[in-house]
């Protein structure tokens, strides 16, 4: 036993530097994942910034469409909202900084739309400009004043027509379970409550009209799908939900209901509002765990 004391001596030696060896790489390699949790965090941060900065631009444009200033400003607050929380988030929290990357690539398609939008209302408003410079110009001249006069009220009619369309100023979806109860599981959601709010409009023709809704689930489903449909532009279009309401011109809220058919699936729902054969609203909301 004497002669193999060493020999165990050696071989205790030998596990104990094994162990050391792999404790002090295993903290090693914990040490350089926080590093790079850190770091990703910080690009995200700077990301988040530069697009904070992009919207603070885009505020200083003369938007002249109040429910896309409206949206913007939104989207904006949104920006700001996630970014001091990822200020506030843990690097090594992984779950919560690859959510707020995920926001960050939808505000960023959301932006990408607004612009969108907002290039297309400069190009109208510049051919708008274009064309009363001309229409001054044939005015002018009295060989087309009568000419003149007709696309004048043409205008005017075009104008009418989109000020008494009417529009939601605000809406908010809920999911809710059997018992008709607020729930944020996903496989306990049973239906959608849909509250909004018709914005005020004096040039509308008041009188009983019938707001229809259309809600989308991300596979491009339409939900409640029964065979039902309106008129809208050149056809007809099914719809999830209806109710009919008198239109006085004042603000007016009201609730829609879409029961699910099938268990919900989580990801980014659509829901769109008509009135007269108008799209009044299309909002994209969100469900997940």
């Amino acid at each position: 036993m004497k002669k193999l004391l060493p020999y165990i001596l050696v071989i205790l030696l030998l596990a104990l530097a094994a162990l050391a060896y792999l404790y002090f790489r295993q903290k090693a390699d914990v040490k350089e994942m926080v590093e790079q949790m850190e770091f990703e965090k910080e690009q995200l941060q700077e990301e988040y910034e530069d697009l904070a900065i992009q919207f603070d631009g885009y505020q200083d444009l003369d938007i002249k469409n109040d429910s896309l200033q409206d949206l913007l400003s939104r989207e904006q607050q949104r920006v700001q909202d996630l970014l001091e929380e990822l200020r506030i988030t843990r690097a090594t929290n992984a779950r919560r900084i690859a959510e707020l990357k995920k926001e960050l690539a939808t505000v960023r398609s959301v932006m990408v739309e607004y612009v969108h939008q907002i290039d297309s209302l400069n190009r109208t408003n510049e051919q708008l400009t274009r064309e009363n410079k001309q229409l001054t110009r044939q005015f002018n001249e009295a060989s087309n004043q009568a000419q003149q006069l007709q696309e004048e009220k043409t205008q005017l009619t075009a104008v009418v027509q989109r000020a008494s369309m009417l529009e939601l100023s605000d809406f908010h979806v809920s999911t809710l379970n059997k018992r008709d109860k607020k729930t944020r599981v996903v496989s306990q959601i049973e239906k959608f409550q849909f509250d909004y709010t018709i914005a005020k409009n004096i040039t509308c023709d008041p009188g009983m009209k019938t707001i229809y809704l259309r809600v989308v689930n991300p596979n491009g489903e339409l939900l409640n799908d029964n065979g039902r449909t309106f008129r809208f532009e050149d056809g007809d279009l099914a719809f999830s939900a209806s109710r009919e309401l008198e239109f006085t011109g004042e603000e007016q809220a009201g609730t829609l209901y879409v029961p699910l058919t099938e268990e919900a699936v989580q990801g980014f729902y659509n829901a769109d509002f008509f009135i007269d054969g108008n799209m009044i609203g299309s909002f994209p909301f969100e469900i997940r765990k």
